[in-house]
Parts: structure tokens; sequence; C-alpha cells
């Protein structure tokens, strides 16, 4: 059962959850993608609840995502999911489909086309309202250093969040 949250109400469990990482989905047309997150906001920007992502350039969901205007993020709370966080982190949907490679749930959302992984139980569905691809020079040396030394950037989504739930059994 998918049961409606507000959009803050597991913020303790997303924050939690993000830094085991948690799924970021992309769908455009029958192409349907999923990366790990490590990184992520939620909090309110324009009088909406935002869920903001940062996706580098060079990853095929990046690719995805500039095609559609959506995305879900699927967080494991108590499900054991390490494997599967483990493959989607290190391979491109380039090259598998990593939903039938980690025997992972491509499930309907509620309010948009971009599926949710069914296997994990806090869910965002979100519509992009903002993008703004990184400035280099206005990034903390300490950081670009640590995080950017071979250029590949970000690009910082701002999702408004349309749907957050929780699956419970």
């Amino acid at each position: 059962m998918k049961r409606d949250i507000k959009f803050n109400e597991f913020s303790h469990e997303m924050i939690e959850g993000l830094k085991k990482g948690a799924f970021l989905t992309v769908k455009d047309g029958n192409k349907a993608n999923t990366m790990i997150i490590g990184w992520g906001n939620i909090g309110i920007v324009w009088g909406k609840p935002i869920f903001t992502v940062e996706v580098r350039y060079s990853r095929y969901t990046y690719e995805l995502l500039e095609k559609t205007s959506e995305f879900t993020v699927s967080i494991p709370i108590k499900k054991d999911l390490k494997e599967a966080l483990s493959i989607c982190g290190s391979k491109s949907g380039r090259d598998i489909d990593k939903f039938k490679e980690c025997n992972l749930t491509a499930e309907e959302g509620k309010a948009i086309s971009t599926p949710i992984v069914g296997d994990c139980e806090l869910h965002y569905e979100c519509k992009v309202v903002y993008k703004q691809a990184m400035e280099p020079g206005t990034l903390d040396k300490e950081i670009k250093d640590k995080y950017y030394s071979n250029n590949n950037y970000h690009v910082i989504y701002y999702g408004e969040i349309v749907a957050s739930y929780i699956k419970e059994d």
C-alpha cells in the first residue's frame, strides 16, 4: 500500500537514506534508468516543496533527464539493497538494464510517468521546475579540489515534489 505523506514527514529517514545511497530514476519514452545518489535536499523554494538532485554531465541519467522533465527518488529504509546500490552506482545504463540486472521492480508511480524503484519504501515523484549548471569559478576551492579535480561537474535539478509516499505492507 502506498500511503501519502507530507514531503518533509520522513526527512530524517531521507537524509539517512541518502548517506547509504538512494535511487534516482528517469524515463524518456521506453528507456528507464536508475542511478545512485548520495547528495540531495528537500525544502521549500518558490513556495513549492522541492527535491534538489545533482547529476554529472557524464551520466546516462543526465542524457535522459535532459529529454524529460521529471524524476523519482526511491529510498530504501529497512530493506538491504546494498548489492543493487553497488551495481547501479558502478555500471552505466548505456550498457545494461539496471532494473533487470539487479532484479529491481520498476513500479508505476502515482503522479508522473517515471517509475519508482518498487523495492524501496520511501518515494518522491518530482517535476523539474529549474536546472542550473554548476559555475566552477564560484565553487569553494576545497570542494572543487576534492570532488571536481577531473572537471566533471554537476547540473543541479530542482524538482517540485508532486507526490511523496511510503510503501507499507
